[in-house]
């Protein structure tokens, strides 16, 4: 597949963990496991296929209502990932960044979050970007804030406020909007998941759970997404001439 075959963005919710347990009558937290390696090698895979950004949806706000056994694993397998991966991003050019209210985390979640993104500022390989106690009514509303503070100081009047504003306010506010939003699991909505950024994504939703998600099945969304025409408001025939 040519390289202007592949989105520049990917953004992917990884659903399927805990049903692709519960199929092989494992605890949860055992699909969970299974989906940090999935997800090492889509990063592996995304950043070989020539993909600059890519968002994951790990822990959305919403995941706190979840049983509380299962949350603190989670956060336990998320400090543990973070800590054997994270200089194995660095040394293979990766940039690591994290999207939403972090500060929501343990004292030593936090720290480990911070370091793990000055650890890996200086590349730009592949931008990766990981969304964590995130939302994207959230990201909007916090956006919003930023943006009335802005006109309250006198930086900003409201009648030149311009959507690219609001662009430069969100959580993605330094990168390109996702060309391709893959869902695994076999759900088909998005979740609250970048409802601003999403806006002219190209939408991919598979059976696939999680833990199964391949670099083979990664390829298959890419020659999906190949055979779209994004028109962006225009006409095939604009876009053809």
């Amino acid at each position: 597949m040519s390289d202007e075959n592949i989105p520049n963005h990917v953004a992917i919710i990884m659903d399927g963990n805990g049903r692709w347990a519960k199929q092989r009558k494992l605890p949860r937290t055992a699909g969970h496991r299974e989906g940090v390696k999935a997800t090492q090698e889509i990063i592996k895979a995304s950043g070989e296929a020539g993909v600059k950004y890519l968002t994951l949806f790990a822990f959305s706000s919403e995941n706190w209502n979840r049983p509380k056994s299962e949350v603190s694993a989670l956060m336990d397998l998320f400090m543990r990932s973070l800590k054997n991966e994270v200089n194995n991003l660095a040394e293979n050019g990766v940039r690591l960044k994290f999207l939403g209210d972090t500060k929501a985390f343990s004292k030593k979640l936090f720290q480990q979050i911070q370091m793990s993104e000055e650890m890996t500022s200086d590349n730009d390989k592949l931008y990766l970007n990981i969304a964590v106690n995130y939302g994207g009514k959230w990201d909007i509303l916090e956006a919003t804030k930023k943006l009335i503070q802005a006109v309250q100081d006198g930086k900003l009047s409201v009648s030149d406020i311009k959507d690219t504003d609001l662009d430069n306010k969100l959580a993605t506010q330094d990168m390109p909007a996702p060309d391709l939003f893959i869902r695994t699991g076999g759900e088909q909505r998005l979740s609250n998941f970048l409802l601003w950024q999403l806006a002219y994504a190209e939408l991919y939703f598979c059976e696939a759970l999680w833990p199964d998600f391949s670099p083979s099945e990664l390829n298959k969304a890419f020659k999906s997404f190949a055979t779209r025409q994004r028109r962006f408001g225009k006409t095939q025939e604009q876009i053809e001439e």
